[in-house]
């Protein structure tokens, strides 16, 4: 059974930059796609990236040139570096694990990060 921990989350001021590592137990992840998610007060979660098998990536609009999503597949981790980070990307993150054409999906507990000066 595939379980994720994020860390990494904190309080950083408007323009500075944080790494949020999720570490991955269990079996496939190389064969999973992994994401983060965000969801902010009062909001529903949204995607932030995604990274395939395959390395591919995709990003929201509103992180996209901000944001880098990667991943260790001998380690099972995936990675989120924050950059440029503003005010409204003040939210709770979170890993997710997936495998395509499946019902597979895991999330991790999340992660808050404040943007604030």
């Amino acid at each position: 059974q595939v379980q994720l921990v994020e860390s990494g989350g904190g309080l950083v001021q408007p323009g500075g930059s944080l790494r949020l590592p999720c570490a991955a137990s269990g079996t496939f992840f190389s064969i999973a796609i992994m994401g983060w998610y965000r969801q902010a007060p009062g909001k529903e979660r949204e995607l932030v990236a995604t990274i395939t098998s395959g390395t591919t990536t995709n990003y929201a609009d509103s992180v996209n040139g901000r944001f880098t999503i990667s991943r260790d597949n001998a380690n099972n981790t995936v990675w989120l570096q924050m950059n440029s980070l503003k005010p409204e990307d003040t939210a709770v993150y979170y890993c997710n694990f997936r495998i395509a054409l499946t019902k597979v999906e895991v999330w991790g507990q999340g992660t808050l990060v404040t943007v604030s000066s």
